[in-house]
């Protein structure tokens, strides 16, 4: 389970100008507009990460009129997003920890997701037909999800002056591709689906004719992408037909990802797409400040991107991290 909701310390609190009322806590790489006084700086609280999906409680009901939800893929409760506050981003939720006796004990970096009862807004993943479910993700095959910057603001200094890349965070759905001894199969974000060449997570081995391809390949590997296009998300990108963009490759028997040059070397071998590349360097020296000024900007369709993901070129997976774009997230809908 992800740690939407963790410990944490204030860093540092800011004024906001002509507000008697408010002001900016700063927490890890993120800030929370908060009430005027109620937290000083080294101060410890609950902090909830933008997508946190909050149960109906007494404390979290001056949430009502702006986060209150409910349909039927959620239930009913309280959803943080990014927000905007007297011209200021507010990025998750930050409460005093004094208001939670149950949490007594737990030190800063705790996980409290599970004893809060807090879950994920989940958005279904698409509008489509994804096919049959037939069980979990075979094989421990894991999920593509990336850590924000903002939550692991260490991973700067991890990647620092080490060779990188940067590449466009792509609006659709993950779909995974796998060829293990001989077997073939395509997964969603946490599901397995039945071979249909109506299914659209098996559209990427129909389409690009993976069958052929990866049995002539013949390595067990294991490729995800981003599959976009109409009736997917938002279809930012404004693609006529689907389409598959690899951003993960695995050699499943050495049990690493392949470094950037050898993973587009088997994309190419396979006919396949990576999702865009926007900057390789040999020497990573971005501030979070900078990386969320590169997260902006447009898909060629004229929408606002994603925004960006950022890895280690020779170890993808050693430092990997993605950066959003805060003026989509202003924009997002329900």
């Amino acid at each position: 389970m992800r740690s939407l909701v963790t410990i944490q310390k204030v860093r540092k609190m800011s004024a906001i100008p002509d507000s008697d009322f408010l002001e900016l806590a700063h927490i890890m790489g993120w800030q929370c507009v908060v009430k005027k006084g109620e937290f000083q700086e080294g101060d410890p609280g609950v902090y909830y990460e933008v997508d946190s999906f909050l149960p109906l409680d007494d404390r979290y009901e001056f949430l009502r009129t702006s986060s209150y939800r409910e349909n039927a893929d959620n239930g009913i409760g309280f959803r943080i997003r990014t927000a905007k506050m007297r011209g200021q981003l507010s990025q998750g939720l930050f409460l005093p920890l004094e208001k939670f006796p149950e949490l007594e004990g737990c030190g800063e970096g705790s996980d409290v997701t599970e004893k809060l009862n807090v879950k994920k807004w989940y958005i279904p993943e698409s509008s489509n037909p994804g096919g049959t479910i037939i069980g979990e993700r075979p094989h421990g095959i894991p999920a593509s999800d990336e850590i924000r910057l903002q939550s692991a603001l260490e991973l700067l200094d991890q990647l620092k002056g080490k060779p990188y890349y940067i590449t466009t965070k792509m609006d659709g759905t993950s779909g995974i591709v796998y060829y293990i001894d001989g077997k073939i199969g395509c997964c969603s974000r946490n599901k397995e689906i039945r071979d249909e060449e109506t299914a659209l997570y098996w559209m990427p081995v129909y389409k690009y004719g993976l069958k052929e391809k990866l049995a002539k390949l013949g390595k067990n590997i294991v490729l995800t992408g981003e599959i976009c296009g109409p009736g997917i998300q938002k279809n930012k990108l404004r693609l006529s037909e689907v389409e598959w963009q690899v951003f993960d490759v695995k050699d499943w028997d050495a049990q690493r990802y392949l470094p950037y040059d050898q993973a587009c070397k088997v994309c190419d071998d396979l006919g396949l797409s990576r999702v865009p590349l926007e900057e390789r360097g040999e020497n990573f020296d971005y501030t979070l400040e900078q990386l969320l000024e590169k997260a902006k900007g447009k898909y060629p369709s004229g929408l606002d991107k994603e925004g960006i993901v950022v890895r280690d070129l020779m170890a993808p997976k050693a430092i990997s991290f993605k950066v959003l774009n805060n003026d989509a997230l202003l924009k997002e809908k329900d």
